[in-house]
């Protein structure tokens, strides 16, 4: 995901709940969402990580991030200045290594654009967060916002299978305890609604990878290169799969495909 498609969001929990109590105009689905993220804030909450942050990032770093905060708090009811604001702050935290500050900043943005691909940009910037935390309460802190963010959007767009896609994928890199085939269960869903989704398929592939089922990986990795020839993502999971198969010939040839 590239830096520019990162929609930088918002400012802390305090303008938050202004911003949440002020655009008042959503969907009771989508509002009950909403509110159930402030029920949510454990002991690492945003608050937390920004201060835990600012320990770590050096004195230019921390003037940029305070000169947008000032202007955060001056841009009063001006909700276009606030969102660029916002924007600008998302992407800076992003920028230094920090997605669960910047995915909350983009949730900020969201909340007030209520939009689904402002949820789903949320999502997305939580998301990443997951993959890369090696703090195990920042990585539940992010996947947690990450579900919440994904669920909005399909509230307001329910039939799109990309939300749905990467909802399940939140599940499947951080699932419940009450719940961990939730992922799964949801990936395996999709795939038999949409049998030719190419990103199902190959999720369901990359798990069976990781759980050492490598016919069944190959199964469903031949049938999605059989429907998309040249998508990268897929020939490289072929290249591993069939490396554990044994066939070299073969691990080579998509190998060779992946790196070029």
């Amino acid at each position: 995901m590239s830096k520019a498609q990162i929609i930088t969001v918002s400012g802390a929990i305090v303008l938050f709940l202004t911003l949440y109590f002020c655009f008042d105009t959503i969907p009771n689905k989508q509002k009950n969402l909403e509110k159930s993220r402030m029920m949510n804030i454990e002991s690492t909450g945003i608050s937390n990580l920004i201060k835990d942050a600012y320990t770590k990032i050096d004195a230019e770093q921390k003037s940029i991030i305070d000169a947008m905060n000032l202007d955060l708090e001056k841009s009063g009811l001006d909700t276009l200045k606030k969102l660029e604001i916002l924007k600008s702050l998302s992407g800076t935290w992003y920028d230094m290594g920090y997605p669960s500050i910047a995915g909350s900043y983009a949730e900020d943005i969201a909340v007030i654009q209520k939009t689904e691909s402002s949820w789903s940009m949320a999502g997305t910037t939580y998301a990443i967060c997951v993959k890369n935390a090696e703090d195990g309460k920042v990585k539940d802190f992010c996947a947690k916002r990450a579900v919440k963010a994904f669920e909005s959007a399909i509230s307001i767009n329910p039939e799109s299978i990309e939300h749905r896609i990467n909802l399940a994928i939140c599940y499947v890199d951080q699932p419940s305890s009450d719940n961990p085939m939730q992922g799964i269960l949801m990936l395996r869903e999709l795939n038999t609604q949409y049998p030719e989704n190419v990103p199902v398929l190959n999720q369901l592939g990359k798990l069976a990878l990781q759980t050492n089922q490598t016919e069944k990986a190959l199964e469903r990795l031949e049938a999605a290169i059989k429907l998309e020839p040249e998508n990268k993502n897929t020939i490289c999971l072929l290249a591993t799969a069939y490396k554990n198969a044994g066939n070299d010939a073969k691990a080579n040839e998509y190998q060779n495909k992946c790196v070029n």
